[in-house]
């Protein structure tokens, strides 16, 4: 069974209605990013980060699966799918993808604030300023803020080395080291980017740009692959 790892970004989640981290005014929500996603922020203002998350979270139930999420979903009857991604929403398994990894880390997921080991599913959406971890320490979101190690990282790295054929759909290529991914990509493995805006990746054989939002050319790339399968 041919592998492919789909990269995903902020773009995917933007087509179901979710605010992408960075605005074109370099604000996410109307907040600087160094007051919301920094190691920094949270030691000076965590009521400010919990609010900031618990809104996140809210919007982020109240979000669906676009036809994107559920287009790569699909793929997996007849393909091993792996999806990497940057998001921190959980559409993709919502969707019915089953291996997804997220390298920026879970909104439904609380840790400690001191012990990174101590991580507790949520139910519910809010994270309270006094909710401590077994250890006694504040929670905050288990999400990589700017600035954090990416714990993540090595296991991706694998996971495209191996790949037949990978996917970039919704992201810019900008964050590091999740854009540097698309570097350990085999050689003779096909990718497909799929984004509108034709994200920077260095000219190799079998590069493919299509340039449609993820709702549609998402759909697309998965008809071609069904196709290219039943002629072989």
């Amino acid at each position: 069974m041919k592998k492919i790892v789909a990269l995903t970004g902020a773009g995917i989640s933007a087509e179901s209605g979710l605010a992408t981290f960075r605005g074109s005014d370099g604000l996410w929500e109307g907040h600087r990013i160094e007051d919301v996603a920094t190691p920094e922020g949270w030691a000076k203002n965590p009521a400010l980060v919990l609010d900031f998350y618990n809104q996140r979270r809210a919007a982020a139930r109240a979000a669906q699966p676009n036809a994107g999420h559920l287009a790569l979903a699909g793929l997996e009857d007849q393909f091993e799918v792996v999806v990497i991604t940057q998001n921190v929403d959980d559409l993709h398994e919502r969707a019915g993808s089953t291996r997804v990894l997220h390298l920026h880390g879970k909104l439904f997921e609380s840790r400690s604030s001191r012990h990174e080991e101590l991580v507790y599913p949520m139910s519910g959406d809010r994270i309270q300023l006094g909710e401590n971890c077994a250890q006694g320490y504040q929670l905050r979101p288990n999400i990589v803020w700017f600035g954090e190690a990416v714990p993540m990282m090595e296991v991706a790295m694998e996971e495209v080395e191996t790949a037949d054929l990978l996917l970039v759909v919704g992201t810019s290529l900008q964050v590091y080291p999740a854009a540097g991914l698309v570097d350990y990509v085999p050689r003779n493995a096909p990718i497909y980017v799929i984004d509108p805006s034709r994200p920077p990746v260095a000219s190799r054989p079998r590069l493919h740009f299509i340039t449609e939002p993820a709702t549609t050319g998402l759909p697309h790339v998965a008809r071609e692959l069904r196709q290219e399968l039943a002629d072989e």
